[in-house]
This record gives C-alpha cells, sequence and structure tokens, in this order.
C-alpha cells in the first residue's frame, strides 16, 4: 500500500518508538503504551511500532492472544499527537502536510488491523481513553474485550478541536446502543465506566487496584483462559458502577439525538429545561458548528457501513478537514495558544450549509488511488 512516505522529512521520526512496549509470556502477546508524559498520545512511531508487533504475532502460531495496556494510571491514550498535527499542517513547506498524510493512512491501516484481528485482543482502558485510544480499544472481533475501571473517562471529543469522531468512529459510534454514539460525537462529552458499559463501548468492568493483580495472573495464564480469568476478577453485577448519566438519561437523550440535523437537536434542547439538556445546549454551544453537522452525517452515513469503507470515508474527510483549516484553529485554540477563544468558520451553526458539509464527502482520491483501497 503506497503511504506517500518522505524520508527527507520524516528523518527525525524513527520507524520503532521506545514509546511502545512489548513483551511474551507464555503464550499471550502484551503491549503496553509507555508515553506517560504525554499520556500516551499516539505518534507516527508508536502506530508504526505496534502495527509491526500487531503483524508479526498475527502469524506467530506461538501467539494466542494479546493484550494492549498502558505503563501510566492516568491513561489508556489520550488520542492522536495534536500537537504533531498542528506542527505539520501548519508547516509551509510542501511536505509538511506529506507527514499528516502518513500519520492518518497509517493510523488508520493500524485500526483495520485490529478490527479484524484474527486472535483474541484485550485493551486495559483503565484512565483517559480519548480518540486515537477508542480506535485501537473498540475495533475488534467478537473476540475482543475492552475493560474499564472506576478510573476510566472515554471520549471522542473531536469537535471540540475542529475535528470529528474519527479511528473508525464512524463505525463503532453508530452502533452504539439507541443514540448514545451521536449524543458523544456532538457534545464530545467524557463518560465513565457505567455509561461505558450501558453504551456498549466497554464489556468488563474491574477495580483499578486490582489491575496490577490481572496483570500478574495474565503472565501466568495460558491464551485459553484469557476471558474466563478477566471474568473472575470483574466486578459482581450487584457492585456494579451506579447507573450513569447516560442511562438516567436515555429516554431525552433517544428524543433529542435522533433528529435529521443538529439545529433541530439544539432547538429540542433548547426546549426542555433539564439540567441534562440545558449541559448538552452549553456543551455543543462550544463546538464547531460546522464539524458537529459532519460529524452526524458521517455516523448516520457509517451506520450502513463495513468498516473498510468507514475508514475509508474518514480518510477522505481528514484531508478535507486540514485543508479547510478548522482542526489547525480548534487546537491552536485549546492547546497550543489556550485562550479557549477558537474562531470557528463558519462562526455560527445557522451560516452551515448543505455544500459545506458535502463537501466533506466528496471523495479525495480516484477510487484506484485511495491510499486504503486494499481494505476489505
Amino acid at each position: 500500500m503506497p503511504l506517500g512516505y518522505n524520508e527527507a522529512l520524516t528523518s527525525s521520526f524513527p520507524r520503532m518508538s521506545q514509546d511502545i512496549l512489548s513483551q511474551v509470556h507464555r503464550r499471550i502477546g502484551f503491549i503496553t503504551l509507555n508515553r506517560a508524559a504525554a499520556l500516551n498520545s499516539l505518534s507516527l512511531p508508536m502506530i508504526r511500532t505496534m502495527t509491526e508487533q500487531l503483524q508479526a504475532w498475527r502469524s506467530d502460531p506461538a501467539i494466542d492472544a494479546v493484550v494492549v495496556d498502558s505503563s501510566s494510571d492516568k491513561a489508556f491514550c489520550a488520542g492522536g499527537d495534536i500537537r504533531f498535527f498542528h506542527r505539520a499542517g501548519s508547516s509551509t513547506p510542501a511536505g509538511g502536510s506529506a507527514l499528516l498524510e502518513d500519520f492518518f493512512t497509517e493510523e488508520y491501516a493500524l485500526n483495520h488491523l485490529v478490527h479484524h484481528y484474527p486472535k483474541p485482543y484485550v485493551a486495559l482502558m483503565n484512565g483517559i481513553v480519548m480518540g486515537g485510544g477508542m480506535g485501537i480499544a473498540q475495533a475488534g472481533a467478537a473476540s475482543r474485550l475492552r475493560v474499564v475501571t472506576e478510573r476510566t473517562r472515554m471520549a471522542m471529543p473531536e469537535v471540540n478541536i475542529g475535528l470529528f469522531p474519527d479511528v473508525g468512529g464512524s463505525h463503532f459510534l453508530s452502533r452504539a446502543r439507541g443514540q448514545v454514539g451521536t449524543y458523544l460525537a456532538l457534545t464530545g462529552e467524557a463518560i465513565g465506566a457505567a455509561d461505558a458499559l450501558f453504551a456498549g463501548l466497554a464489556d468488563v468492568c474491574l477495580p483499578s487496584a486490582r489491575l496490577e493483580e490481572l496483570r500478574a495472573a495474565l503472565r501466568q495464564s495460558h491464551a485459553d483462559d484469557v476471558h474466563a480469568l478477566i471474568d473472575r476478577f470483574a466486578v459482581s453485577q450487584d457492585t456494579l458502577p451506579a447507573p450513569g448519566l447516560l442511562a438516567v438519561n436515555e429516554a431525552a437523550i433517544e428524543r433529542h439525538f435522533s433528529l435529521a440535523t443538529v439545529g433541530e437537536i439544539m432547538a429540542s434542547l433548547g426546549r426542555d429545561d433539564s439540567p441534562f439538556a440545558r449541559s448538552c445546549l452549553q456543551a455543543m454551544g462550544r463546538r464547531s458548528p460546522l464539524m458537529m453537522c459532519v460529524a452526524l452525517e458521517q455516523l448516520r452515513r457509517g451506520a450502513g457501513m463495513h468498516i473498510a469503507d468507514c475508514l475509508r470515508m474518514e480518510r477522505s474527510m481528514m484531508r478535507c478537514c486540514f485543508e479547510q483549516g478548522e482542526a489547525l484553529e480548534g487546537i491552536r485554540a485549546l492547546v497550543i495558544d489556550k485562550d479557549n477563544q477558537p474562531r470557528w468558520q463558519p462562526a455560527r451553526l445557522d451560516e452551515v450549509t448543505e455544500a459545506m458539509i458535502a463537501r466533506f464527502f466528496e471523495p479525495a482520491w480516484p477510487a484506484h488511488a485511495h491510499p486504503l483501497r486494499d481494505f476489505v
């Protein structure tokens, strides 16, 4: 698959990363994200290292399962390295954008690899799990196991920085319970373990205090009993986290977020005087009007698409996103200058046109030249 790799511009980015650790114990491969100072934000070398390791283990008869973990109690993975996005996207030399192209092509290839991984794949999602972290945890076949703890803070907050929920978000958010995925995509709000379980974005909850004990047990176990072993550490039904915000407000989420447009959703929320509706409206008022509209269209389309087509769609959308400039402005305001005053274009929801939204769904390449054309 051609990745458009520019050797001169990426010479400072090693192909392999020390921020990804890998070990094998018995018949289980362990991948540990080890960039704690950046909350395990994914860099291009981290993506490459993880991809190569998973590819090697996929065909290794000595490996029967994979566990993905973090060396930090604060975060599983806080997403992609958005400071890098800003540097690369703002670069004036022509190759600056080439490096950004490589990042998203290879990140989505990793998401695709994980989604179709033929062996049990366990993600220990303790702490912050956002954006790119969701991409390496949510993808996967029936043999996946997504573990959360009381410390889990899960979100797809891309609309807050002028992006859309990528890394397969059009697939896994559109398949979350009811309209929960739409709520998460448009508000960018974080949820805890109870809501992750309720939404169908997690499978098992266990106390974070027992994680080290679980890790030790996994290192001594055989792959054929990974799921059963984790179940023994999981909290029992009667001690599960109390119903979260999503469960308590499920009827309101269905009523508001099932509407056809962002304008209708916000108008409906505005007629609801509940604290939940007011909170949603306040959050959406800070987000990019254009990208909320794009995200809603993205999820509506993704609901009827396979993962390969979702990732191809998102890859074209991402190219348009950085050309349009909304993401660079959002990252500047929230991460670089930290003035929290993004100058969204357009600034008002009623200024967003159908043509603006449609542009994100136009093919960025002919089908035969799409960088993810070989996905099935």
